[in-house]
């Protein structure tokens, strides 16, 4: 029987805004991957603690339909219409006042997600026509490593994150894959980042995990922890539990490689990483990726062609694509430092 999800529960805190100026944009810097329009995110709800388990197995007609025993995070959610409900209606208890409560859990992704996981993803590489529904098969195909977030007893199957960590010499035959990495060496004009980034895609690609990572705007942050937990304890458990040795060495992963969005400001030379600078030169879209970037190996950035308008409160930013490598051993600091950062936000 396959091991159950152990996901360890986090303070719940107050909403992260990632840096000092994405605290008045965050919600709004990547608004356009939002299936459901939520708004505002005020003070998260408590909840109570999870059973120490790792998956539970429901079997209905015969085909067994894994539940991750997540977390369930009740969050409150204040809509932006509460501004205009008046003083007089305010006071009536039967009225609405502008807060909605959110029960969110994790999955085990599956074929039924294909529509709101393809449209997380619709600008994963900015605007580039290429074989995306190639490439939400190959995450939907993966279910024992992968996680996707929904809200609990909905009625429909709007996702509001996903993530997984794709072996890039297991899938290196899709056309999507081959796509990819495409995009990536067509964007990538430093010298000697385009050496780092072949060692990678070609020589040593077996041992790569493409990191694919994607939620709506506002997000809980809350969850990212545990979510991450999750997904490297899969990666873990994958090389112990596949059938095959062939499938268990596809998850020993050395590097794990990942393209993601930020906001530069324009003129920003894009060539410091660690400056104290950092904070005003860069918007982080995903609070993840500010961590990911402090400890990843090397990384690269190029402008990114998009089809959304850029929000006005960035309007002294443009739209960067960022590719990053972070070796597998860093994934324990990685984890403390997300925790850390969420905590103390």
């Amino acid at each position: 029987m396959p091991r159950r999800a152990k996901r360890s529960r986090p303070s719940l805190v107050q909403p992260l805004t990632f840096s000092p100026f994405a605290r008045s944009v965050a919600v709004i810097a990547n608004a356009s991957s939002s299936k459901r329009d939520f708004h505002e995110l005020i003070s998260p709800a408590g909840a109570a603690g999870v059973e120490d388990e790792r998956e539970s197995v429901d079997q209905t007609g015969g085909n067994e339909n894994k539940i991750k025993q997540a977390p369930t995070y009740n969050e409150t959610i204040k809509d932006d219409a509460d501004e205009e409900i008046s003083e007089s209606e305010s006071s009536d208890e039967d009225t609405f006042d502008g807060t909605v409560q959110v029960d969110f859990a994790f999955f085990d992704p599956k074929e039924s997600d294909f529509h709101g996981v393809k449209l997380l993803l619709q600008n994963y590489l900015g605007d580039k026509q290429w074989d995306l529904s190639g490439f939400v098969d190959l995450i939907l195909g993966q279910p024992t490593v992968g996680s996707v977030v929904k809200a609990e007893d909905a009625e429909d199957d709007g996702i509001f994150s996903v993530v997984t960590a794709l072996n890039v010499n297991r899938y290196k035959d899709h056309k999507c894959i081959g796509q990819l990495k495409e995009y990536l060496t067509e964007n990538c004009q430093d010298e000697g980042r385009m050496s780092d980034l072949t060692s990678l895609l070609a020589e040593r690609t077996k041992d790569v995990g493409l990191l694919v990572s994607q939620h709506v705007a506002n997000l809980p942050p809350q969850l990212l922890p545990p979510l991450y937990e999750g997904l490297f304890n899969e990666v873990l458990w994958a090389t112990e539990d596949e059938p095959t040795e062939e499938l268990r060495n596809c998850f020993k992963f050395k590097t794990y490689l990942m393209t993601t969005k930020i906001y530069k400001l324009k003129s920003s030379s894009g060539k410091r990483k660690h400056s104290a600078d950092d904070e005003i030169d860069i918007v982080f879209t995903k609070p993840e990726d500010e961590v990911f970037y402090e400890l990843c190996s090397w990384f690269f950035s190029f402008p990114l062609t998009t089809a959304h308008l850029t929000p006005p409160e960035l309007k002294n930013y443009r739209p960067m694509g960022l590719v990053m490598a972070i070796k597998a051993e860093k994934v324990p600091t990685f984890q403390q430092k997300l925790k850390s950062l969420i905590d103390e936000s």
